[in-house]
């Protein structure tokens, strides 16, 4: 795996799969959380990806994992903060994009962090839109 500066940016995907076994990429998210921790690869998100996530947790699975999430792998992320002008790029990439593609605003938002502040850093995501935005993506 190809990971410059041992960093990866991680999409809620990646994290709901990470938490629930019943995920059909829960053991290809456990198997990438294995190499991170063997390898000391810093995980990076967004407070909108964390949003998405506890709130998908909640829904999909139980009060439980979403506390768990905010617990045990919140804490050990790198969260990139960004300013109004990220969220104005977003919204015209959603503008752009989603017409054709079935893109959340999150996803835009992602994709904007990814490739103007964190210099195209490969993901960690089971997302298609990742891959059709041109993103570097794993597993």
């Amino acid at each position: 795996m190809n990971l410059p500066q041992n960093k990866a940016f991680c999409d809620t995907s990646f994290f709901f799969a990470s938490l629930c076994p019943d995920d059909s990429n829960y053991e290809k998210a456990g198997d990438l959380l294995k190499y991170c921790k063997d390898n000391s690869v810093t995980l990076c998100t967004t407070w909108d990806v964390i949003s998405e996530t506890i709130t998908l947790l909640r829904y999909r699975a139980d009060y439980k994992t979403s506390i768990d999430f905010l617990d045990k792998i919140k804490p050990a992320l790198v969260i990139v903060h960004y300013n109004e002008s990220v969220r104005t790029a977003a919204e015209e990439v959603f503008r752009k994009l989603s017409r054709d593609k079935r893109l959340s605003f999150c996803d835009a938002l992602s994709y904007v962090v990814v490739t103007h502040m964190l210099d195209n850093m490969p993901c960690f995501s089971f997302d298609r839109d990742f891959h059709s935005l041109g993103l570097e993506v794993y597993p």
